[in-house]
């Protein structure tokens, strides 16, 4: 009897032990790994061909160059991921580009953005200034009189001292939400596209627009107005035009490759950034 209750004795403390050993179960660690077009994260995807991105993340820091912006008047709020810059009347943010950035011939620009629509004047979001010219050696904003319905969005790329301008207009669900607008241009081919949330909603050349781009006397790159709306202006070429505004809204994930990625690229991009990846 004395032995059968010692061995009672030495089974429970070995179950006890054993029990305390176990891990509780937690389902994650058993889901499949998240997996967009080969990916698991967006720093992944054409990783050697990123040569800006700006995350915003409570800095104005250029991941790839780190450079580092200065801001006037601007602020942090939420973002897609982590924190977004927030931008305001007269307010943007002035860094030195990258040598990656100033040398692209070929490029792809993806950023997020969750802002209105104008309603003073066109919406400056990205510029690499030209300090000699008009516009910049390459610069996004949307266009006056854009809608809901109709988002006229307007690409400058400089070749030398030509000016060439991307237009695409109706394109929808541009505004009030946060929206992935992603821009390319492709040197071997002279075709650019445009993408909303990782789709492409147009694709098409520009004349005059053949062969690399010919960025020269590249200045700052500014986030939140286009070159000349700052003080003082980029370029010699102009100042500051009552007919142009500022981002009011949150831009958040912007990146720069230095060659048109492709279809996929910029999907996988957008989605595993919409999932916080």
């Amino acid at each position: 009897m004395k032995r059968k209750y010692i061995s009672m004795v030495i089974a429970a403390i070995a179950g006890l032990g054993l029990s305390s050993c176990q891990k509780s179960y937690d389902p994650a660690s058993y889901a499949p790994k998240l997996d967009i077009g080969g990916f698991t994260s967006s720093n992944d995807v054409a990783k050697g061909s990123l040569v800006g991105y700006w995350g915003f993340n409570g800095n104005l820091k250029d991941s790839i160059s780190n450079s580092v912006g200065v801001a006037t008047g601007t602020k942090f709020g939420k973002g897609v991921k982590g924190q977004a810059l927030q931008g305001a009347l007269n307010s943007y943010v002035l860094t030195t580009p990258g040598p990656g950035v100033t040398a692209i011939q070929s490029f792809t620009i993806t950023e997020w953005i969750n802002t209105p629509p104008p309603s003073t004047g066109i919406v400056g979001v990205f510029t690499l200034a030209k300090t000699d010219g008009f516009w910049g050696n390459l610069e996004i904003f949307f266009e006056n009189g854009s809608t809901a319905d109709n988002g006229k969005v307007r690409v400058h790329i400089a070749q030398g001292n030509n000016d060439r301008t991307y237009s695409v207009d109706g394109v929808a669900n541009l505004f009030n939400n946060w929206t992935n607008l992603g821009v390319s241009y492709d040197a071997t081919t002279n075709t650019c596209k445009l993408y909303v949330n990782g789709s492409k909603v147009n694709s098409g050349t520009v004349p005059g627009l053949t062969g690399p781009a010919n960025f020269t006397n590249a200045g700052k790159m500014v986030f939140g107005c286009v070159q000349f709306q700052t003080t003082p202006s980029q370029t010699s070429s102009t100042s500051k035009q009552d007919w142009a505004s500022y981002l009011i809204g949150q831009l958040d994930e912007v990146r720069i490759y230095n060659k048109a990625l492709t279809d996929a690229e910029v999907n996988a991009i957008v989605k595993l950034e919409g999932r916080g990846k």
